[in-house]
Order: structure tokens, then sequence, then C-alpha cells
């Protein structure tokens, strides 16, 4: 018997090699070998290959994001504000449950790969009928019975149903903490969003203010002048409709920025109250953000790399679902110690043991395992193909974002020179007011010009900024696939 079972457990092995259903290759995706944005102002581009030469960048590349990315803005407050999110926010937590739950079906599936073992132990009192047929008079009829028995079985894995359920598990494992990160990476960047728009809002506001005050004084020159007969009152009217409507527009701008100082406090779970930014307007110097080659692209982003994983499972399903094609082998066996007396249990007449192997053959089933196996394809294929999908949206993005840098700054620049030809403009009409040659009404028309376009100057500033961490955000921050566990 020993050699039978022997012989059983090598051929259980031999057979273990195998494996049904096709092995896994990444989806093929082309890469364009240079972005068509990449010389935007604000991007930072590794050199063109030598001529001649097969110089590649490195992956990771030093001239890559690196972990905490917010960091190259050199702004100590958001780099506080940043660091609450991780221990703090419930999203985030919510998302670490879920991959750990994930982690734990891995641990699930590699169990299938040893026999399962129990013990029995059981203790009976019996009375038999006297009156029963055949029995003997003058015989005992009640006795015990005491039994201490183990079962043992396992259905060895002779068609890689179990390895595939493990790559499955561990597959879907990396996509959660893929997931995991990509949402890392949204509430990180979302937080520096709302708070460069905040900084924007104070900046709006420090114009703002120095426009209220420039306006009182005008109002104050246009009342002495209507005190000493030079002006009517319909100017004074006119100066302080325009000082008021300013005032306004202070009031609203600190509404606005309230609710930002509020979305922030979300993302850090805090209650709003407990959140106060102290003004700070936005002078920050935009940061250049390295952006590699766009190949890299694909091992940095962790939503590609969670729809990558997802694909793998994919095609272990299609492994899972060929194996029921294949007989189910069972082996199996018992031992244990059985006596009427408890002071014999554990001794050699009292052993009793059985092996034995159980195979089980599906014959017809109308189709439900071809059925199931074209299922499995077919996810396959359309996991595939929303993973070149991700993949191009991903280099777009990436495209979209330089694009926006590259426009804003054309932009920026454009704008300068218009607040600086609205500002000559208002003294000119300053001059021309105060020496009686034109009405008030071309010093208000100037005076609203330079402010809108004081305004778009600043906005654009923050439009920057958002442009800068959108960019950020469609590189994968500073995540790079090694970091999967």
């Amino acid at each position: 018997m020993r050699r039978v079972h022997l012989f059983a457990l090598g051929l259980a092995s031999l057979l273990a090699g195998c494996k049904v259903g096709p092995n896994y290759q990444r989806p093929d995706t082309l890469a364009p070998p240079a972005y068509k944005e990449g010389g935007s102002p604000g991007a930072v581009v590794p050199p063109p290959n030598p001529k001649g030469g097969t110089w590649k960048p490195a992956s990771p590349s030093d001239g890559m994001l690196r972990g905490k990315w917010w960091e190259i803005y050199q702004d100590p407050q958001l780099n506080a504000l940043e660091e609450q999110i991780v221990p703090q926010n419930q999203n985030l937590r919510a998302a670490l449950e879920t991959y750990q739950s994930a982690r734990d079906q891995v641990r699930v599936a590699r169990a299938d790969f040893y026999p399962t073992l129990s013990v029995t132990p059981a203790v009976s009192r019996d009375q038999v009928s006297s009156h029963r047929p055949l029995a003997v008079s003058g015989t005992n009829t009640g006795y015990s019975d005491f039994q201490l028995e183990g079962q043992a079985s396992w259905e060895p894995d002779l068609w890689g149903r179990v390895r595939r359920s493990v790559e499955a598990a561990h597959e879907n494992a990396q996509a959660s903490a893929s997931d995991l990160a990509n949402l890392d990476l949204s509430l990180h960047a979302e937080l520096a969003l709302d708070y460069f728009e905040l900084r924007g809002l104070d900046s709006d506001a420090r114009l703002l203010q120095t426009t209220v005050t420039d306006y009182e004084h005008q109002l104050d020159l246009n009342q002495r002048l209507v005190k000493g007969g030079l002006a009517t009152a319909v100017v004074v009217a006119q100066a302080l409709t325009q000082l008021e409507t300013t005032r306004a527009q202070l009031v609203d701008l600190n509404e606005a920025r309230s609710e930002y100082e509020h979305a922030i406090a979300t993302l850090i779970n805090k209650e709003a109250g407990d959140v106060t930014l102290a003004p700070s307007p936005l002078d920050l110097a935009l940061p250049g953000v390295p952006v590699g080659v766009p190949s890299q692209l694909i091992e940095r982003r962790p939503d590609i790399s969670a729809v990558e994983r997802r694909t793998a499972a994919a095609n272990a399903q299609i492994g899972i679902a060929i194996s029921a094609f294949y007989p189910n082998v069972v082996l199996g066996g018992g031992g244990g110690f059985e006596s009427t007396n408890i002071g014999t249990l554990i001794q050699g007449p009292s052993a009793l043991w059985s092996l034995g192997a159980q195979a089980t053959q599906l014959l017809f089933d109308a189709g439900r395992r071809h059925a199931i196996t074209d299922q499995a394809r077919h996810n396959y294929e359309a996991e595939a193909s929303t993973y070149r999908a991700t993949v191009l949206g991903a280099f777009n993005e990436v495209e979209d974002r330089l694009s926006d840098l590259r426009v804003l700054n054309e932009e920026a620049t454009t704008e300068q020179r218009a607040v600086a030809a609205a500002q000559h403009s208002l003294d000119l009409s300053n001059q021309r007011y105060k020496g009686g040659a034109t009405t008030y009404l071309e010093v208000l028309v100037a005076e609203s010009t330079l402010l809108s376009n004081q305004r778009t100057s600043t906005d654009l500033v923050t439009r920057q900024f958002s442009a800068s961490v959108g960019l950020i955000r469609a590189l994968g921050g500073g995540w790079d696939v090694a970091q999967l566990p």
C-alpha cells in the first residue's frame, strides 16, 4: 500500500505541471516616440537620443516625478495639508480596506493547493434490544463506543485550475492596489487644485483691495472738485457707484474663498470650522514638471495599471473555464482508533484506516462549459480593448495638459502687455481729466478696462498652476508599477 500511495503522489506531482489556458501577455499598444507638445513651457523633457546611439532613459528615470510630487511647488502650507490626506481621508481608507479584502482573496485561492484535514472524536453509549431477532439469551445488550478518527482529502491541481485561480486573485489584488494609488493621486491633486484656486482668489482679493483704495482716493478727489465748483454731483455719483461695485465684487470673492476652504476641510476629514487658511496671494514661481517619454506613461499611471491587471485576471479566467473540460481527481484517506473501552482506544488492534481515489468526468452539460469558456474569452477581449483605450486616453490627456500650459503661457504674456497698455491709458485719461480736457466718463472706462485686464492676468496665473497640477496627475504623479505589492 505504501508503494501504491507513493506512486499516486508521484503521478499527481508529474501531472501538476500541466496548466491549461493561454499564458498572459500584455496587450500591444503603440506609444509615440515623443509628446507633440513636449516643448511646452513648464514641461521638462529628457534630451533626444544621440545620433546613431542607443541611449534610452532609465525607467523610472531620475528626471521623473517621485514620491511627494506636490513638494515641487515649495509651499510649506500646501505640503502640510497634503500630508493630512493619507491618515485622515475616509474615502482613501475605504479603498485601502477594499485592497486588503482583495489581498485576502489571494490567500483563499492559495488554500486550495493543500489538503483538507479534519478530526472526528466521538463517544456513545448504546443499548440494543434483548428481543431482537437471533438474540442470544444472557448476552450483554449495552456497550460503549469510543472513536478517534481523522480524514484527509486532496484534489491535486492537475489541470491548473487552482493556479489560474490564484493568478486571477493576485491580479485582482494588484488592480485593487492600483485603484487605491489612483484615488490617492486624485485626492492629492484635488487638494492642490483647491489650494491654488484659493490662493488665486487671495491674489484677486489683493488686487481688488488695492483698487478699492484707489477708487476711494478718486471719490475724495471728485468730492473736493465738486466743492470747488470744478465738477458736478454726477461725477461724485459715478465714482461712488464704481467704488461700491468693486467692494461688492470683493465680498463675493470672499464667499467663493470660503467654499474652497470647506472643500479642503472635507478632503482632510475635518469640520469646516476647524480649517482656516490665512490669506496668501499666489506669488509662487511655476515649477517645471518632468514629463519623461511617452513609453514610460504606461508604467506610471495607476489607472492604466488597474485596467492592465484586470486584463491579466480575465486571461486567467479562461484557463479556469477550460479546466472544467478535464476530470476532477480527489485523493482521500482516513484513519484512527475505535474501541468499546477507553483504556484500549490507543492500541494497535483498535486502529483503522482507509485510502482511496475518485475521478469524475462530466460527459454532457448541453454546451454550458463551452459557453462559459467563450464568455471568458470575450471578457478578456473587452478588458484588453479597455486597456488600449485607457492608454490612448492617457497619452491624449498629457498632450491636453501640455497644450494648456503652452496656450496659457502665451495668453499670460499677451495679457501682461494688455495690462501695461491699460495702465498707460488710465494715466493719460487722469492727466486729461485733471487738465479739464475730458470728462470723468473717460477715466471710468479706463479704470474698468485696467481692472478687467488685471483680474484676467491674475486668473491666468491660477489657471497655469491648475494646468500644472493637471499635468502631474496625467503623468501619474510620483507613482510607478514597481510599487505594486
